[in-house]
């Protein structure tokens, strides 16, 4: 093929040049995006309704204008809806970006600028100019010099040295929710100022990781997003505005190259599974950077937006189910295979072990809104061979008010359990009515998800995570406090189940500190001893506080940052959370029970486990109950477990269940109402309890234990 293109139609050029590509070919239509092939580089690009695309490289990010501009000839270079070129001699590392002609014409959903330069939606690399402008790819006119562009990436060219995805099982995982950036920028780190907030960065807490415990770390979104949508004067800090689903963000990049952030991400998970580390990744498939009708030309809109958005019946405004001024199409053909696609390449090339599914409940929905029965993108992920060991978590809900807890389809899928966190906030805030509901979440939360056979670690057990309170804030705080957002605090939940305890905010009073201490340990124990997947937050572990900011999505700076001080200072939170996930409890003492639905648990347990209140076998469940006891037998670790959860007030004396042997005792394991290092100790070191019943300070969690047979300890 042979095209002679003025660059004057291209809306770039102040004087007429052309540029004659003798060398280019027709290519092929798969695979979509920029895929090295002998001797150079296929282009393909999918757009239904485009009279016209051009490629264009880049010599450098910041350029006004392109380098090279290829035309795509629609006539010899366009197989059915996907635009495709071969260009010879083109190497990994070339920036390249689309503009793209067609209608503008709001009202029946089309929306081309052939001004604005457009990213690959398979783009495997972006690079992001020092003066990029948001508002330049809104207003009219050419963007080049101002525009993100892709890299050509070769994934084959990375030694991963023998490195795989995991694949540890659910019920042995400990997730920590943590952002690249915010985990190692403060400039107490303790990391070189360039590798600060990096994925090099992460690499270098990694001893951090291990001496806490956790086995996966669960990464605020990486995909590459949009720093710049935010308000005025603030940045996207949380990163939930991808632009790309297929590259890693370059903000967290130490290196300056245009393959730096592809290739140092790699560096990092590599290192991390080394560690024993599994890494999930945050993913946000339900809108994009674009925004709303007024938002800027990136990507998407321009190439086919009535396909990858959900439109409302005036076509020229977006649907908002994400609470964020559009709502991907996920069902749409294309949409829902590039998610597929998008999956598949972060676990086969990039080595990912799971993903947590931003606002899932989105994915259920079709275009025009209305939810579906058997999504097709559930099903495709659900059943995709390649993501078979991968771990999927959904948070089951959306901003349109679709709550899903429980119901959330597809067998392979895990959830966030709002309602534990909510009950389990309840529960020691001393609310009414919840000693029930909190039984139910130490099971597992059998009245969720006991309606059908679900694994017994479908839930995912968490009191607080990025968005909301810290856990010291939970503690801390009875409002929230986001004046810093811009928005005169409207912004963030109201109804947080907090409580500061007697003080708003920080405080010297040690009585107030020491009843938030033993707060913090409490909520910390029931999400690390209930039944399920646990998750905790980055920094709770130390009292990482937010200055009561419950939604700090645009605060790049220390109220977001991990304060490396606290880990001194909360020495005691750190040992008490680093025992909790060596010995995860109760669930360290049950059978092996992968591949078991949690109503098989249940019943395997059920002879063994019984109720108490401060009475053996009376437990209390009236409405103004503020305590429960359980006790567990489990003879395959040789052990009893007596765990007391005392939410009242006031110390509360329970009984003791009697020992087979009259010379037996009971065996002090943890009690946050005690000090560290009394509050939670090793097994053989775990003082006799040396009556028939046991103290429960106020407010406060008990686990004491007891052997069966001739065993002095539990096993290992």
């Amino acid at each position: 093929m042979t095209s002679t293109v003025p660059l004057e139609s291209s809306l770039v050029a102040k004087k007429k040049v052309f540029v004659t590509d003798r060398d280019v070919s027709r290519g092929t239509s798969a695979p979509l995006g920029a895929t090295v092939a002998r001797g150079g580089i296929d282009f393909s690009i999918f757009s239904r309704s485009a009279s016209g695309v051009e490629l264009l490289f880049f010599d450098s990010e910041d350029d006004p204008r392109p380098a090279r501009v290829i035309t795509i000839d629609g006539a010899t270079n366009r197989t059915y809806n996907y635009w495709h070129v071969f260009v010879p001699d083109v190497k990994p590392g070339q920036l390249y970006g689309y503009r793209v002609q067609g209608r503008f014409d709001p009202g029946t959903g089309m929306r081309f600028d052939p001004t604005k330069i457009l990213l690959d939606p398979y783009g495997r690399g972006v690079v992001v100019p020092k003066n990029y402008s948001r508002q330049a790819a809104r207003r009219e006119g050419d963007n080049s010099g101002t525009a993100m562009k892709n890299v050509v990436v070769d994934s084959s060219l990375y030694d991963w040295e023998g490195d795989a995805p995991l694949q540890r099982p659910a019920s042995r995982t400990i997730i920590y929710e943590m952002h690249v950036r915010g985990f190692t920028r403060h400039p107490n780190s303790g990391v070189s100022e360039i590798k600060r907030g990096t994925y090099s960065g992460l690499v270098e807490k990694i001893p951090y990781l291990q001496q806490l415990g956790i086995t996966a770390v669960e990464l605020l979104p990486v995909f590459q997003f949009d720093s710049q949508d935010a308000p005025q004067g603030l940045v996207n800090y949380w990163g939930y505005a991808p632009i790309s689903f297929f590259a890693p963000h370059q903000g967290y990049s130490s290196r300056k190259d245009a393959l730096g952030p592809v290739n140092e991400f790699r560096d990092m998970v590599k290192a991390l599974h080394r560690a024993g580390i599994e890494v999930i990744l945050d993913v946000v498939f339900n809108h994009t950077a674009e925004g709303n009708q007024d938002g800027p030309t990136l990507s998407f809109r321009g190439l086919e937006n009535s396909a990858y958005y959900i439109l409302e019946q005036d076509r020229s405004r977006y649907a908002n189910y994400s609470g964020t001024g559009n709502t991907l199409n996920s069902n749409h053909p294309v949409v829902r295979r590039m998610i597929v696609d998008s999956l598949r390449y972060w676990v086969e090339q990039m080595h990912i072990d799971g993903f947590r599914f931003d606002l899932a409940s989105i994915l259920e929905r079709d275009e025009s809104g209305n939810l579906l029965p058997n999504p097709p993108v559930l099903r495709d992920i659900d059943s995709d061979p390649v993501l078979a060991g991968t771990k999927l978590i959904a948070e089951a809900w959306d901003a349109a008010g679709l709550y899903q807890v429980g119901s959330f389809v597809g067998d392979n899928w895990r959830e966030w359990n709002g309602r534990f966190r909510d009950d389990v906030r309840s529960f020691f805030r001393g609310d009414e009515g919840t000693v029930g509901p909190l039984a139910d979440r130490l099971l597992g939360s059998p009245q969720i998800y006991g309606h059908k056979e679900r694994e017994a670690v479908a839930s995912v057990n968490f009191v607080t995570c990025h968005d909301g309170f810290t856990l010291n804030d939970l503690v801390s705080y009875d409002h929230k406090h986001n004046e810093a957002n811009g928005e005169d605090n409207r912004d963030g939940v109201e109804d947080n189940k907090s409580h500061n305890w007697g003080v708003e905010g920080p405080t010297d009073d040690p009585v107030v500190e020491k009843l938030r201490n033993r707060q913090v340990k409490n909520l910390l124990a029931v999400t690390m001893g209930s039944l399920g997947l646990p998750m905790i937050l980055m920094g709770d572990e130390v009292r990482r506080t937010q200055g009561g900011n419950n939604n700090a999505w645009d605060q790049d700076n220390e109220t977001s940052w991990f304060d490396w001080s606290l880990v001194t200072k909360h020495a005691d939170v750190y040992r008490f959370v680093a025992f909790l996930n060596r010995h995860r409890l109760m669930q360290e003492f049950e059978p092996e029970f992968e591949g078991l639905s949690l109503n098989q648990l249940l019943r395997q347990g059920e002879a063994s486990r019984a109720w108490h209140g401060v009475k053996l076998g009376q437990p209390d469940w009236s409405v103004h109950s503020h305590s429960l006891a359980t006790s567990v037998e489990c003879r395959n670790q040789n052990l009893r477990l007596f765990l007391i959860l005392n939410a009242y007030w006031e110390s509360l004396e329970f009984e003791l269940p009697p020992l087979s042997n009259h010379d037996d005792l009971w065996h002090r394991r943890m009690d946050t109402g005690l000090d560290s290092p009394d509050d939670i100790v090793e097994w053989r070191t775990a003082p006799a309890v040396p009556s028939r019943s046991y103290l429960a300070g106020p407010r406060s969690v008990v686990v004491l234990f007891a052997r069966i047979g001739d065993h002095l300890s539990p096993k290992r």
